[in-house]
């Protein structure tokens, strides 16, 4: 008779294989865990996040105690005991937990007295251990070029700010005053909601679609356009929607463009929910015709400054696609210009810490374009650091590291003469 041991652990040392085997977004491998139940799916997806969270203390934790690495699924499981031992688990439940799961596969029962010594060891040593360890650290080839940016300093404080994760915000289709009310969140200076966490659709207000959820630097790049009442405005890469649901309830007459079906469909569902409109239209970006008043444009990017929600990013890749996205990010934002009608306002926005991808893209456009101009934005909620250079906004994860932190943006306001 098999013995039993727990869905969720089995589906994160699932997750961890998939995202550090197969290099597979974290996302799209809980997807593929159809057959657990949404509770064992959400707990697998969070497991398997603190994990890579905390992977290089995890691996140093353990290093003394293997003389070589087993096989990706072994250590996984090692890994994923050593967080949650680490973390103050009851080493009973932990280590007999992960010593059935690893006994139940034909290829990995053979490791079933390696996990269990060596949990063992780790449940004595290595919450004292984990303690003395350094926060983890970004990969070499993003970490070089954030430090020549921003300082060692300031990148140890974004390392930080990853490693404690990062809130649940919320962005409220009315009052947000009212919504922080009704939630029992925090009112943020920009207007979002900030809670600790919780499920997101047993929130008062969800049904009704009083809200959605958006990280409260993802809320801002729309605030820059102003009052849209009645202006037409493309979101130019809408999925999955945030943006296009704030500028509808702001009263824009909304245009949502997508490269991809699917993604206008999560677009679709959500706008169904919060009771907006906006017309969705599936197109290559660059091929897109029209004329706006005002444009937002979120652009593809290396997601660097969203590492804090998702700790997969580092390690899905070395950064050999940051070269091909810049240039991309610059075609989009010449076709969008060129979308703009005279004397309209464009918001150029990527959720990156690289200023390749966001300081020096605004730089090289006004070189390129005659007529254009940055208009720095005046509102009562930007904060002086947040003010770069050349008229636009940089938001980093360590900025409101009392409050929890922010997603890594920049972002532009350029008019178009």
């Amino acid at each position: 008779m098999s013995k039993s041991f727990s869905p969720a652990r089995k589906g994160a040392v699932q997750i961890l294989t998939q995202v550090l085997g197969e290099a597979r977004p974290l996302s799209e491998a809980a997807t593929r865990l159809d057959a657990l139940e949404p509770a064992d799916r959400a707990a697998a997806q969070r497991l398997a996040a603190d994990v890579l969270r905390g992977l290089e203390r995890a691996d140093r934790v353990l290093k003394p105690h293997l003389r070589k690495a087993p096989g990706l699924v072994v250590m996984n499981a090692l890994r994923l005991g050593t967080i949650e031992l680490c973390a103050g688990g009851a080493a009973h439940g932990v280590v007999n937990d992960l010593v059935n799961l690893i006994s139940a596969g034909k290829r990995t029962q053979q490791f079933k007295g390696l996990v269990n010594a060596v949990l063992r060891k780790v449940a004595e040593t290595g919450p004292t251990e984990w303690q003395k360890l350094r926060i983890p650290r970004l990969p070499k080839w993003l970490r070089g070029p954030l430090v020549e940016a921003w300082g060692p300093q300031a990148v140890a404080a974004m390392e930080a700010a990853h490693f404690a994760g990062a809130p649940l915000d919320l962005t409220a289709k009315g009052d947000p005053a009212a919504l922080a009310e009704a939630t029992g969140g925090t009112l943020l200076p920009t207007g979002s909601v900030r809670l600790s966490g919780g499920q997101v659709s047993a929130l008062p207000g969800y049904d009704t679609g009083d809200f959605w959820v958006q990280d409260a630097a993802a809320a801002l790049p729309a605030k820059l356009l102003g009052d849209v009442t009645g202006l037409t405005v493309l979101d130019m890469c809408a999925a999955p929607g945030g943006k296009t649901m704030q500028l509808a309830a702001a009263g824009a007459q909304v245009t949502a463009l997508d490269l991809s079906h699917a993604r206008l469909g999560r677009v679709e569902e959500n706008l169904s929910r919060t009771r907006l409109t906006a017309t969705l239209v599936a197109d290559d970006a660059l091929e897109h015709a029209g004329a706006y008043d005002a444009i937002l444009l979120d652009a593809p990017c290396s997601a660097t400054g969203t590492i804090r929600r998702h700790p997969d990013l580092p390690h899905l890749h070395q950064g050999e696609r940051i070269g091909a996205l810049i240039g991309l990010q610059q075609d989009m934002l010449d076709h969008a210009l060129s979308l703009l009608k005279p004397g309209g306002l464009l918001v150029y926005a990527t959720c990156s810490l690289i200023p390749d991808e966001g300081e020096c893209q605004i730089d090289e456009a006004l070189k390129r374009h005659t007529g254009l101009t940055v208009e720095p934005p005046e509102a009562a909620w930007i904060e002086e650091p947040w003010r770069s250079d050349e008229g636009g906004l940089r938001l980093r994860p360590d900025f409101w590291a009392d409050r929890g932190g922010m997603d890594g943006f920049y972002m532009a306001r350029l008019r178009k003469s």
